[in-house]
């Protein structure tokens, strides 16, 4: 019976997230003022390698999850091909079985310039029992996200390459009608835009960064009100990184990633939460970089920040390190990852954890959490 408690308590929690706003409590306060969207699972990252950089890859080196990153960077991967799956525990902490995040992605190069990539991401909550205010059944339902997503990158010259990809977007939350309200199951399609630098040299030293707009596309409805429509995360990346290669065995790479929702931030003082989501898609993407109730300095608070390191020895075994940094007025995320890797011939395994943080409801839901990827190379 806790079990099932728990399971609904993470559920109606999830669902909150993405169907609404949180309410900021005043403009001169500036606490507690989130930007919230729909489909927060596009924001978490989707394999173990970038976990275990502080969910750094915007810049990194390209690998089979690269679709997910920057598009631009595939047509400079080492290998012909590769494939990729990751396998994430949710809410670890409350030992639920049924709740994990999951993912698959890989590349083919057609020549030594251009590149398909292709991915997709599950997210599964669990079989959830839905009762009303008096305990009374509701019936039972299998709430469920997924993403299927297809790219196209080409190298722009021999140091830069683009990357344009298309997203479908599929929300599962709830059917039926609850407390007189119908819900239904919410889509959207959203494209990308990716730039990347390489200005390694042969021996792959050197530093590379990129430029990424993601998730761009319309928003979602959960019900049949054409004004219930939410916000999907598009987003703006920044990303650095930089390979120092001591010898011929070993290498070290620092990354740095910066990132920006842009959906508007709420002003409840202004304006009600219909007006906010009356907002075009494309209009609200401008408003994101320049209007918020506390002028710039809430805009700052608004960038994400990760750091990371990976170390590399005979090009076999990989340590990762890395910390992520979110504002604590805008959604307090903060924790620190490692990670390691190992390559054998063409088969490899990334391995990440999370540390612990956040207390109560501010508690990650990845906290002490093991996540790893198992990834296939076309050839050596």
């Amino acid at each position: 019976m806790k079990q099932k408690t728990l399971k609904l308590v993470a559920a109606v929690a999830f669902l909150i997230i993405t169907t609404t706003i949180v309410k900021a409590q005043s403009i001169s306060d500036k606490t507690n003022n989130v930007v919230t969207t729909a489909v927060p699972m596009l924001r978490i990252s989707p394999d173990a390698r970038s976990t275990g950089m502080g969910e750094t890859g915007i810049a990194t080196a390209a690998d089979a999850y690269s679709n997910f990153w920057n598009l631009g960077k595939t047509p400079f991967a080492k290998q012909k091909g590769s494939i990729g799956v990751t396998y994430t525990p949710w809410l670890n902490d409350l030992n639920l079985k049924d709740v994990y995040i999951a993912s698959l992605a890989g590349y083919y190069k057609l020549d030594d310039n251009q590149a398909l990539s292709l991915g997709l991401r599950y997210f599964s909550l669990g079989d959830i029992q839905f009762t009303d205010q008096s305990g009374q059944d509701l019936g039972s339902n299998r709430p469920r996200e997924y993403t299927v997503e297809g790219g196209y990158s080409r190298k722009l010259g021999p140091k830069s390459g683009l990357g344009i990809g298309v997203r479908y977007i599929s929300s599962n939350l709830a059917n039926g009608t609850y407390n007189g309200v119908n819900y239904k199951k919410g889509s959207s399609v959203a494209a990308d835009l990716h730039f990347f630098h390489n200005g390694a040299s042969e021996s792959g030293e050197g530093f590379n960064y990129g430029i990424t707009l993601s998730n761009l596309g319309s928003k979602i409805s959960y019900t049949d009100d054409n004004a219930q429509k939410d916000f999907i995360p598009a987003n703006l990346g920044l990303g650095g990184a930089y390979t120092k290669v001591f010898d011929a065995d070993s290498k070290l790479t620092f990354a740095v990633d910066l990132n920006k929702l842009l959906v508007p931030t709420p002003d409840t003082a202004a304006a009600s939460i219909a007006s906010y989501r009356s907002q075009s898609v494309v209009s609200s993407w401008a408003k994101s970089l320049v209007n918020a109730p506390g002028g710039g300095s809430e805009k700052i608070r608004e960038v994400t920040a990760s750091i990371g390191a990976e170390y590399w020895y005979k090009e076999q075994f990989a340590f990762r390190a890395g910390y992520f940094y979110e504002s604590p007025t805008k959604g307090n995320r903060r924790y620190a990852t490692v990670g390691a890797g190992l390559r054998y011939n063409v088969i490899g395994l990334n391995l990440a954890y999370i540390f612990p943080s956040g207390s109560g409801i501010s508690r990650n839901p990845l906290s002490n959490t093991v996540r790893f990827s198992l990834l296939f190379n076309f050839d050596n």
